[in-house]
């Protein structure tokens, strides 16, 4: 016969309910297509002392299916990598399916930047974000979200020279942005708004109607 035990003899780890209490929130939050890997790659992070894959919020327009991308996603994907800044292929490509995008459309973006091994991931989560929005101004406003400093809800702002460089980059990749037109965007925030935000610049900078347009004409 199996042994029985009184309920003084079980003894439950005291951190056990805060941390079945947390997973589930997370859970809930998150939404993962396919809970299980999620689970396991949500306390691997924990046991390594990593950020885990959980969304800030729930997201209010949940993607139909896991080819699409969304910004709450990318957010997360983003709170795991951004800390590293180059990232290695193999790295990426296990985030990436724990958070549960589909491996086709990683490959896309990589093909479509013509990344190699070793990937700046800000430049990735610029292609990322432009395919979250319609053009490029809004995704530039979405990556300045996810990349600021600034509390949510603030200005958004984020350094000129990084802007610069994943306009440039993004515009690069776009094709139909003369690189003169680029120019004068620069140009216009090195002179007017960065000197006023100790060299930051953001949405409100690069989307005033006085701003040159930062996509084709």
């Amino acid at each position: 016969m199996d042994a029985l035990y009184c309920v003084e003899q079980i003894k439950i780890p005291p951190l056990l309910p805060n941390i079945l209490k947390d997973f589930t929130k997370a859970a809930i939050l998150t939404q993962p297509p396919d809970i299980l890997e999620w689970s396991a790659a949500y306390f691997k992070a924990l046991s390594r002392g990593e950020v885990a894959p959980v969304k800030d919020r729930l997201d209010n327009n949940p993607p139909a299916n896991i080819n699409e991308l969304t910004k709450r996603q990318l957010a997360m994907l983003h709170k795991q990598l951004g800390p590293i800044g180059t990232v290695k292929l193999s790295v990426l490509e296990n985030k990436w399916r724990e958070t549960g995008f589909a491996k086709e459309r990683l490959q896309e973006l990589l093909s479509l930047g013509e990344f190699g091994a070793d990937i700046d991931w800000e430049k990735l989560l610029t292609l990322a974000c432009s395919s979250v929005e319609q053009n490029l101004p809004q995704a530039l406003r979405v990556l300045c979200e996810m990349l600021t400093s600034d509390p949510e809800g603030a200005a958004a702002r984020i350094p000129l020279d990084q802007f610069g460089k994943l306009y440039k980059f993004l515009a690069q990749v776009d094709g139909e942005v003369p690189a003169e037109q680029v120019h004068k965007v620069m140009e216009y925030l090195k002179n007017d708004p960065a000197p006023r935000f100790g060299g930051k610049v953001g949405p409100r900078d690069f989307l005033h109607p006085s701003c040159p347009r930062l996509d084709s004409i």
